[in-house]
């Protein structure tokens, strides 16, 4: 394995913080009695993504939510106006620990895609990249194979950032502590003791929207050949110090000196992951330690770059072009929702139990971060935001407030079935008749119920998602419908 060299990050982040008063940085010593008042409210009741209309149940407060969901800590800041308004730390750093700080470090998942994704537009700017250029070209530690699937190919670092490339490899396990560790070639290759598969074109370049972290650790060693620098220096000389974010680094593993202040990852049961947090040498994709007040300086960053008021690290045009679609809503490393005349800005990451959501809006100043030290924390992650929008009076994230009606239960049962899913990926959806409840075992998540809105129409309290079943001309239910985000998904039933 090629060896990382340490960066001297104690002594940096030091000079940085002496020559650097970030601009999005509110004093917490004091907070007033308006934001205290807020806070108060932000943790009063959380809400799944849909309420089921006068369910005197609804609310949660966020302590007994982050114990029902069993995570043990969570961490959050808050943006407002343009700056950081408060950020805190809620639960613990590790079961019988100490409290958790806007201090206490977390692995970032795939949010280090949107950072590292800004590292790369710089050098884009600085003339050392193109964005539209064959990287086979710039890459000489190794290329991109040939591909049946592609003949005669040429992917663009537009592609990579955007997920458009027509590689493999969907997202990265990490390595456990007592696990050797590959090096960035040996990934790239799926050579032991990597364990995940080659990063391979499967498609034609363009061609369509597919995920691939693959694609980013192409990118990584892309940036690794035209610097000449580790990853971790790059990304802390280009990004991590002009804006800022003096307790972020992509060193993995975490350097021995930080890690008394991070959190201790673990799963959905409640145990800790064994052997703690996971080394992840696909940095660009999955390796970011940092905080949620460092998120949100990142976020603040951008909307200040856009408006041509801050630009350390990219000109306005070119934060523009980081936000501009290329396809499925994906811009260069962020995902862009809203309305067309009030975009916002958003990513989530998991990690080996570490899951974090950031969102922001790209005018007004407003957005929010999450990190937790949970596998599933997500899904508390974005209760919190709801509620956060809510307080702060978002025009989106806020919960939808549907009504069930009774149906027969043979209605119910004419609905059960394993359902094809034809997405990309495409995965089954078993839905069976329980108890007399319509419930989801579903791959990505813990089963839930469904309510009907009519003999067809259904919804879940647990996600935003919309299902209508499909009858033929006998009757039979054969199909399923998933509406969300104003998409539509199509399901066939196999049983």
């Amino acid at each position: 394995m090629v060896a990382l060299r340490l960066y001297p990050l104690v002594a940096l982040l030091g000079l940085t913080a002496l020559c650097y008063q970030s601009p999005g940085l509110r004093a917490q010593a004091a907070l007033s009695a308006e934001i205290q008042t807020r806070i108060a409210r932000v943790g009063a009741c959380l809400t799944t993504p849909v309420v089921e209309k006068d369910d005197p149940h609804a609310c949660q407060t966020l302590a007994d939510r982050m114990v029902a969901d069993h995570v043990p800590g969570l961490s959050v800041a808050v943006i407002r106006n343009g700056a950081i308004e408060w950020a805190q730390g809620f639960g613990v750093v590790r079961l019988g620990g100490a409290p958790v700080t806007a201090e206490t470090l977390f692995q970032a998942g795939s949010i280090s895609k949107a950072v590292a994704a800004m590292a790369a537009l710089h050098l884009v700017e600085q003339g050392r990249l193109s964005l539209d250029s064959d990287v086979n070209q710039a890459l000489t530690s190794w290329k991109i194979p040939t591909s049946a699937a592609a003949p005669g190919a040429v992917v663009t670092l537009r592609e990579l950032l955007s997920h458009t490339a027509g590689l493999t490899v969907h997202g990265f396990p990490g390595y456990a502590a007592s696990a050797p560790i590959p090096t960035l070639v040996q990934v790239l290759n799926g050579e032991k003791p990597a364990n995940t598969s080659p990063v391979r074109l499967e498609a034609l370049p363009g061609s369509r929207w597919k995920y691939s972290g693959g694609g980013y650790t192409v990118m990584q060693q892309l940036l690794i050949d035209v610097s000449h620098q580790p990853f971790p220096a790059l990304l802390h000389d280009t990004v991590l110090a002009p804006i800022g974010m003096t307790h972020s680094t992509y060193e993995q593993p975490l350097p021995e000196a930080q890690r008394a202040n991070s959190a201790t990852p673990y799963e959905r049961n409640g145990t800790s992951v064994e052997g703690g947090f996971h080394t992840y040498p696909e940095m660009a994709a999955a390796g970011l330690w940092t905080t949620p007040t460092d998120l949100a300086r990142f976020a603040i960053e951008i909307q200040r770059s856009l408006r041509g008021d801050a630009n350390h690290v990219l000109s306005a045009a070119m934060a523009r072009q980081m936000l501009t679609v290329v396809q499925r809503h994906y811009a260069l490393g962020l995902e862009i929702g809203g309305s067309p005349g009030n975009r916002y800005f958003t990513h989530d990451g998991v990690d080996a139990g570490f899951e974090a959501y950031l969102i922001a809006y790209e005018q007004g100043g407003d957005g929010a971060v999450v990190m937790t030290n949970a596998q599933g924390g997500i899904e508390l992650a974005h209760a919190l935001i709801g509620s956060i929008a809510k307080v702060y009076g978002w025009p989106d994230l806020q919960h939808i407030v549907r009504t069930a009606v009774k149906v027969e239960p043979s209605i119910l049962a004419a609905c059960a079935g394993v359902y094809d899913i034809d997405s990309d990926p495409k995965f089954s959806l078993d839905i069976r008749l329980e108890n007399g409840q319509l419930v989801v075992h579903s791959p990505f998540r813990p089963k839930y119920q469904l309510f009907p809105e009519s003999q067809n129409q259904f919804f879940a309290k647990v996600i935003g998602t919309e299902f209508e079943f499909l009858r033929d001309d006998s009757g039979r239910v054969g199909h399923l419908v998933l509406h969300h985000g104003g998409e539509e998904t199509r399901g066939e039933r196999k049983q």
